[in-house]
């Protein structure tokens, strides 16, 4: 049986993505992402559930973490976020008082929360929120969690889908130590991976053109700063197509020529949500 690692409690939407990847697995939650990543790295078999990305909040902060430990991306899952306001099992939308949740999960519901007068309580994280009210046992408490964490504690879902934007997507990604390729085929891939430029005028600029030249889309391209300085980047990179593509590798090729550190972090399918419209 495999084994998976998410950051959280219970009943997180992190905890949620891992079940929808592998309903066989076992399943363990961390305290804090480096936690997961130490895991991964020390336990060659097992994988780690992680959100990279949100449709409306962006970039969750994990890239340092990515940098460091420089795990294996073995495929992407988005995960449908659609917030539920939880209470005591003997509870009404009118006794509710005070609202936990984590803070940008009550940015999401502001127009609910607004519209019934609830005290925002902001706290570490949505799960969590729904397990503090479970054991409170207050008929005037909410959170705003997943539907998960209401089975997990027992709570009644007050009303589902409270988001004031509905089409809420997280990215994660299944990570692990194992280096796994797929083969070249004619499905949709993603090429996943880190460079840090030499230090020149324009290299940024330089080092991009390959994938211009050679008809290759790029899907990401972040900066985050190297470690006690801002004069020195690193960059994340996720490119249309598989690294064994002929102008894959010779865009990757000709950006290697500008480059001080260069590691390929995964090749995975893409994720069939891609191919939807907004």
């Amino acid at each position: 049986m495999s084994k998976i690692y998410f950051q959280g409690t219970f009943g997180a939407y992190s905890h949620l993505a891992a079940l929808s990847i592998d309903p066989k697995a076992e399943i363990f939650p961390c305290k804090t992402f480096d936690e997961c990543f130490l895991k991964a790295s020390n336990e060659e078999d097992s994988k780690i559930v992680i959100p990279e990305s949100n449709r409306i909040t962006g970039n969750i902060g994990i890239e340092y973490l990515i940098f460091k430990y420089r795990l294996n991306i073995y495929s992407e899952y988005y995960q449908k976020i659609e917030h539920n306001l939880l209470g005591q099992q003997n509870a009404e939308i009118s006794d509710i008082k005070n609202v936990y949740s984590h803070a940008q999960a009550l940015s999401q519901c502001s127009k609910f929360i607004k519209k019934h007068n609830m005290n925002e309580q902001v706290r570490a994280d949505t799960a969590g929120s729904a397990k503090m009210i479970s054991e409170n046992n207050k008929i005037y408490e909410a959170a705003i969690a997943s539907s998960l964490s209401a089975k997990t504690y027992g709570l009644k879902i007050l009303k589902n889908n409270i988001e004031n934007e509905q089409g809420n997507l997280t990215r994660f990604l299944v990570m692990g130590k194992k280096l796994i390729q797929p083969e070249f085929s004619k499905k949709k891939f993603i090429t996943s991976f880190l460079f840090k430029l030499k230090s020149k005028p324009a290299a940024l600029y330089q080092s991009l053109g390959g994938f211009a030249i050679n008809g290759v889309n790029l899907t990401k391209l972040q900066s985050y700063p190297e470690k006690n300085t801002f004069d020195s980047f690193f960059f994340l990179c996720d490119l249309d197509g598989h690294i064994e593509e002929k102008k894959v590798q010779k865009s990757l090729e000709e950006l290697g020529l500008h480059c001080e550190d260069f590691h390929v972090l995964g090749v995975f399918e893409a994720d069939p949500i891609r191919e939807k419209k907004s």
